[in-house]
């Protein structure tokens, strides 16, 4: 099946690796309605498929993917369409949890291949494979947190690495390297950007020894200590959450900022207070 936003392709020994490249490059591979519906398509048609043992999803040209796109739609003004995901509906933000929390239960395997930025929802989307494996000059964050929302990550950061630095990322927006990453477990593994596919193929071609049946039963399994905890009420509650935080203060002032002088002017509003420490996000 051929796709607008995305490129599905399978390699590796008796191609039992599926590989889904999202295909945005000139945006960044910001998600977009189209890019989303395809993605949980492809996965879909992945996860029906006993010949794919593995999943990979990547980005094309410079990014993983820089979060949501905020650009307006054809007949918008210039600020609507981050005004419209601001004032968002909480049945909208719950169809957000509900795609990621698919990603998350897929009976696959799936692994993240993160190079350049991944950014806010891209950031979100990373967290819910199985595997992350980026490039160590990778720039790994939710910088939507200043104003923007309240991200999914809330719920995978405190299992993976802890309450610590889950508050410090999550009270800042602060992005990360791909190095240190993988230094406080967000990430399994930071490697050059010039090995990147190559150590995620090793991976893959690893796990993929095994049959799709029993990888499956093995991620279930896993999957069910971390619905024991709590995982997918969370993510759930994180929309609601989302949805509250449209509310705020800090929101309406990004909001009013957005409007009368534009995104681009907003976000440099908003990130240079923080550029003291490790430099404004984007997304």
């Amino acid at each position: 099946m051929e796709y607008k936003s995305i490129i599905y392709d399978r390699y590796g020994t008796d191609d039992r690796i599926g590989r889904i490249t999202l295909n945005r490059p000139e945006k960044l591979n910001t998600l977009n309605q189209e890019i989303l519906s395809e993605l949980e398509e492809c996965l879909r048609l992945a996860a029906w498929d006993d010949g794919v043992r593995v999943i990979v999803i990547r980005g094309a040209g410079r990014a993983f993917g820089a979060g949501y796109d905020l650009a307006p739609s054809p007949g918008q003004k210039p600020y609507e369409g981050i005004t419209s995901r601001l004032t968002g509906s909480r049945k909208g933000l719950q169809e957000g949890a509900r795609r990621q929390m698919f990603i998350f239960n897929l009976p696959k395997v799936i692994i993240a291949q993160v190079h350049g930025y991944c950014l806010a929802g891209s950031c979100e989307h990373a967290m819910m494979c199985d595997l992350v494996i980026a490039a160590e000059d990778a720039k790994i964050g939710h910088p939507g947190i200043r104003g923007l929302g309240h991200p999914r990550n809330s719920c995978i950061w405190p299992m993976v690495m802890g309450m610590r630095k889950t508050k410090e990322l999550m009270y800042t927006g602060d992005s990360i390297s791909g190095t240190e990453a993988a230094e406080i477990g967000m990430i399994n593994k930071a490697v050059p950007a010039e090995s990147l596919e190559e150590e995620v193929t090793k991976l893959a071609e690893r796990i993929s020894n095994q049959s799709a049946d029993a990888l499956a039963i093995h991620k279930e399994a896993l999957n069910r200590w971390y619905q024991a905890m709590g995982m997918e009420s969370s993510v759930m509650a994180a929309a609601d959450y989302d949805y509250t935080y449209q509310h705020t203060q800090s929101a309406a002032d990004l909001n009013k900022k957005i409007r009368e002088e534009g995104l681009k002017e907003a976000f440099t509003w908003r990130d240079t207070p923080y550029n003291d420490l490790r430099g404004a996000g984007k997304g």
